[in-house]
């Protein structure tokens, strides 16, 4: 696809771009996720170590200093621990592709000016990367609930199928905001407080039960609270999915995804008079 040319904004022009870029896809992803560690003594140990450690920090304070329990848990700190761990995992998906997606086409202007080289995928990249570390924070939760709990439920292998909506939902937004990004400078700021604020307003560190009814609904309407939720019952505590709201949130992730798409695709011919 050629820089300034004209884009498809086509949802088959979306999977056609996938399908075609597979092979550098996969490559980006890979030195995206060795180059975050290079340098570094202990390398891909760091992505370990993170969840761990903020593992800790969040189940000290919130289990031990505000002495917080779940509503519909059995109330002991190590299940309060994976309680709340679950929510940040997914939090983290979605919060580090919007935090990073003003910078995509920024820092890597190169791509811009003087390569033939196909911008749609670098948030696709971007998706991919922060999955590879929600992998590894899976890996960590399921070492945690075996040596508390035995076992996970059956239920827990239908974790990806949970992030599916989540997934398409962030890929959009991270289009829309890449290409902001380049227009408008000051995205980057807008998105990190934005992203702050979403954290404590997501049912990440509490249970939408122990909000007041009339403020239940406002909740809901985040799109985050649904998929955190599901993930906590699959994982957890062994529920299957609620089809209904997982085809809505579908839904609801394909169209971001594609509005996304067609909005970076109609917006990039501009990027490189700008930068």
């Amino acid at each position: 696809m050629k820089q300034h040319g004209q884009a498809d904004t086509s949802p088959l022009g979306l999977v056609r771009s996938l399908r075609n870029n597979r092979e550098l896809i996969i490559a980006l992803t890979r030195r995206e996720v060795a180059g975050r560690y290079r340098g570094s003594v202990m390398g891909l140990l760091w992505s370990f170590l993170y969840p761990l450690l903020m593992l800790a920090v969040y189940t000290f304070v919130f289990s031990v200093v505000f002495k917080s329990r779940w509503p519909s848990g059995g109330g002991s700190k190590a299940e309060f621990a994976l309680v709340l761990f679950t929510g940040l995992m997914v939090f983290s998906v979605f919060s580090e592709c919007v935090n990073r997606a003003p910078g995509l086409v920024l820092n890597n202007i190169n791509y811009v000016k003087k390569v033939v080289f196909p911008l749609e995928i670098l948030p696709v990249v971007s998706l991919l990367s922060s999955s590879f570390h929600m992998l590894v924070s899976t890996l960590v939760w399921t070492g945690f609930y075996l040596v508390y709990f035995g076992t996970p439920p059956i239920t827990a292998l239908l974790l990806p199928v949970v992030l599916a909506p989540l997934a398409f939902f962030t890929l959009g937004l991270t289009w829309m905001l890449a290409s902001l990004g380049v227009y408008l400078r000051d995205v980057g700021q807008v998105v990190g407080v934005a992203t702050t604020v979403l954290l404590f307003m997501s049912p990440v560190f509490y249970a939408i039960d122990s909000l007041p009814e009339s403020y239940r609904p406002i909740m809901r309407a985040n799109p985050l609270t649904a998929t955190i939720e599901q993930a906590r019952d699959v994982m957890i505590w062994g529920r299957g999915l609620d089809l209904q709201v997982w085809l809505v949130m579908l839904a609801v992730g394909f169209l971001v995804a594609w509005l996304g798409y067609a909005w970076f695709q109609g917006t990039r011919r501009g990027f490189a008079d700008v930068l």
